[in-house]
C-alpha cells in the first residue's frame, strides 16, 4: 500500500494537474450540488453557468427569480427539475433566514460546527459539507466523494463496511497523519482521486490492467489471483 503522496504523484503523472473547481464560494457550491442530478460533470457545470448567467448566485437573486425560470435552468441538469428548483430556493431561504444572508461567517467556525451548519442544506451530507469547507480553504481535511473513496479502499487504506459513513471515516482515520494542512494539495487529491474512480477504478468493470496504482493494490492482487 503506497503512501498518499506517492499515490497522488502516480495519478498526476497520468492525468496531469486537475482543472480547478468551478467555484470555491460556499453558497455557490451548494447551488452547484443542487442544480443537477445523476449527470456528467460537464453537464452539471453547464447548468451552473447558465444559472450564474441568467439569474445570479446570491440568495437574493435566487429568491427574486420565479420557480419556472429556476426549473427551466435545472432541466439542463437532468431529471426532477421542479424538485431541484425548489431546493435552490430552500437553500437561499436558509442563508437569508438563518445565516444573516451570507455563509462566509460559517467558514470561521470550528470544523465540527461548520460542518453541522452546512448539513442543514438540501443534499449536503457530511462528505459534501467537508468538501465545501476544504474547497473554500476553511479547513484542511481529506474530503472524499464516492469515486475517490472507492479507489482508496481498493488500494487498501481501509476495509469496506456495509455502512458508507463507517468506510469513509476509517479511510480518513488511516490517512490522518498524511494529509498535512495545505488545502490546495488536498483539493488536488480530491479531484485526482475522483477522476481516477470515474475513469479507471470504476464501481463495475474497473480497468485494472491500465491502472497506475495496480502495483501493491489489494483489489488488483485479489482479482489477478
Amino acid at each position: 500500500m503506497p503512501e498518499l503522496a506517492s499515490l497522488l504523484a502516480s495519478l498526476e503523472k497520468r492525468y496531469g494537474q486537475p482543472k480547478r473547481p468551478v467555484t470555491r464560494d460556499p453558497f455557490e457550491m451548494i447551488l452547484f450540488e443542487n442544480i443537477a442530478y445523476l449527470v456528467p460533470d460537464d453537464r452539471r457545470e453547464r447548468a451552473f453557468r447558465e444559472l450564474k448567467k441568467r439569474v445570479g448566485t446570491t440568495p437574493a437573486k435566487i429568491l427574486s427569480t420565479s420557480v419556472e425560470v429556476l426549473r427551466e435552468i435545472a432541466g439542463i441538469g437532468g431529471v426532477f427539475p421542479e424538485l431541484r428548483a425548489q431546493r435552490l430556493r430552500q437553500a437561499a431561504l436558509l442563508v437569508r433566514d438563518q445565516f444573516g444572508g451570507s455563509l462566509r461567517p460559517v467558514l470561521k467556525l470550528d470544523f465540527a460546527k461548520a460542518r453541522r451548519a452546512l448539513k442543514k442544506f438540501p443534499v449536503i451530507g457530511e462528505p459534501g459539507a467537508e468538501k465545501i469547507l476544504l474547497f473554500a480553504g476553511a479547513h484542511a481535511h481529506l474530503a472524499l466523494e464516492s469515486n475517490g473513496l472507492r479507489t482508496l479502499v481498493r488500494v487498501g487504506f481501509a476495509e469496506e463496511h456495509k455502512n458508507y459513513s463507517t468506510t469513509y471515516r476509517r479511510v480518513q482515520e488511516e490517512l490522518a497523519g498524511q494529509i498535512g494542512e495545505d488545502c490546495s494539495w488536498l483539493i488536488t487529491a480530491h479531484l485526482l482521486l475522483k477522476r481516477h474512480g470515474q475513469e479507471i477504478c470504476r464501481r463495475s468493470e474497473p480497468l485494472c490492467g491500465v491502472c497506475p496504482l495496480r502495483t501493491g493494490c489489494g483489489y488488483y492482487t485479489r482479482s489477478a489471483g
